[in-house]
């Protein structure tokens, strides 16, 4: 199934990549985007940590977003969809809130890359800090809600980003914590549009946010084994 791209980079960058273990916390419309393209990309070894349900309000912007997947945990409905393309693929499933108080049992040295898509501030800062601590290759998205430009994200340092409201937070976390880290992240350099009430999303800026996240991490294994 991997001929394609197997073209594009060999088989034996293909055969590290299926052994690259990769966790991804959050799979809204960022993270089950990631999550097919990486298994698209050849990962075989991936570990899903969401605790939260398919609803309807899913089907405009998730991969999950089905009405047969409506009131499943989206950790199984993703499961299914990853073994659908690639019956080899080891799957974990960890349906559980991730925070400060269960992010050491769950995030282990064996993890090679985290996809950082969850949208809360205080899981986020512990999974950098983590990542970090523990010498962890990390990716983290910022906001994708009320924007309609995908062309207008970018994958830059958090200390680079601009008119992303999460990232400012992040930045001044950052710098408050005094780390010296680079911390890859993707991120909107577009204006959000001012909206009332809960925040307004769509089916192709968290999806391109998705896919940039997989680039970064594809590349980055195809760069550190040249």
């Amino acid at each position: 199934m991997f001929d394609r791209f197997e073209k594009m980079i060999g088989i034996d960058k293909l055969n590290i990549i299926k052994d690259v273990k990769v966790l991804v916390v959050g799979l809204g419309g960022v993270g089950g985007h990631s999550v097919l393209s990486l298994i698209r990309s050849g990962i075989e070894n991936i570990t899903l940590i969401d605790y939260d349900t398919v609803d309807i309000t899913n089907l405009n912007r998730q991969v999950v977003g089905f009405r047969k997947y409506i009131g499943r945990k989206k950790t199984e409905a993703l499961k299914d969809m990853i073994l659908d393309i690639n019956p080899n693929c080891k799957v974990k499933t960890i349906d559980v809130f991730l925070s400060e108080d269960n992010i050491d049992s769950i995030i282990t040295d064996e993890i090679d890359y985290i996809v950082d898509a969850c949208d809360t501030v205080r899981t986020k800062k512990a999974i950098i800090k983590i990542a970090l601590d523990k010498n962890i290759k990390i990716i983290s998205s910022m906001g994708t809600g009320n924007k309609l430009d995908p062309q207008k994200l970018q994958i830059t340092d958090i200390r680079k980003t601009i008119n992303d409201p999460l990232a400012r937070i992040m930045r001044k976390w950052v710098k408050d914590e005094g780390i010296k880290q680079k911390i890859p992240v993707v991120s909107s350099t577009e204006i959000p549009i001012k909206v009332e009430g809960t925040v307004a999303s769509n089916s192709f800026v968290p999806a391109v946010s998705g896919l940039f996240v997989t680039s970064y991490i594809i590349n980055n294994i195809i760069k550190k084994n040249n």
